[in-house]
């Protein structure tokens, strides 16, 4: 593709304007809906990241990369699955336990969120290194500033569109498969205005303020090691 992969430009400085990034995040949603409820079979992807989503020459995104996708009739509500697939950062939770709801299209769903919340924040989720430690998981620090914004804490100081990306994103990674919506329901979230928006419960993991976020850290690097044991 010539302009390869939205990977370079999550966090490059001379970035996308907020209207193009809502269009291809539009353009995103609208493939992996594709892939859920447009062919004869449901496609599972499982592996949705920035790397993984290809610009054309006039910048619409293309899903790539179908290496760990599986095909299932579309009347399966879950699919059976037993080894880990996916990339760090962007796993469902289900994907490592089904006590958090069985693997389906919303294991997708959270994937997408994850990476929505990336071209939100023009930065990876999980930064360690960041300066002011609150800031080193976004979903955690964003979900914290929308409700600071919601209380009247602070002022608004996000532009619209900014705000619509991280709460459709946050809705996406909710822990319990069941609680996120369908890629169609996201379209229409991207498709609308941010006014009929609300801020969802806080996603798992998002500092409660009883649960470290240095924890969250701890979980993905067990992930990582499950992960590379079924490499």
């Amino acid at each position: 593709m010539p302009h390869g992969s939205l990977d370079k430009y999550i966090s490059a400085e001379k970035s996308f304007s907020w209207d193009k990034l809502n269009e291809i995040a539009l353009g995103i949603a609208r493939g992996i809906n594709y892939l859920h409820e447009g062919c004869d079979m449901q496609i599972l992807h499982f592996d949705i990241k920035p790397h993984n989503i290809l610009l054309d020459s006039n910048f619409v995104p293309k899903v790539a990369d179908f290496g760990l996708a599986k095909l299932y009739p579309r009347d399966n509500s879950f699919v059976p699955l037993s080894a880990l697939r996916g990339t760090i950062g962007y796993i469902a939770p289900e994907m490592i336990s089904r006590s958090f709801g069985v693997i389906s299209t919303k294991s997708d769903v959270y994937s997408f969120g994850m990476l929505l919340l990336e071209m939100a924040g023009g930065r990876r989720n999980a930064d360690p290194d960041a300066a002011n430690s609150s800031q080193a998981f976004y979903p955690s620090w964003v979900y914290d500033r929308l409700t600071r914004q919601e209380l009247g804490e602070i002022s608004a100081g996000m532009h619209e569109l900014e705000r619509k990306l991280c709460l459709v994103g946050l809705r996406c990674i909710q822990i319990q498969s069941h609680d996120r919506p369908a890629m169609s329901e996201v379209i229409g979230m991207l498709e609308g205005g941010v006014d009929g928006l609300q801020l969802p419960s806080r996603p798992f993991f998002c500092d409660d303020g009883h649960t470290p976020v240095v924890e969250s850290y701890n979980f993905c690097s067990e992930l990582t090691a499950i992960s590379e044991e079924d490499d």
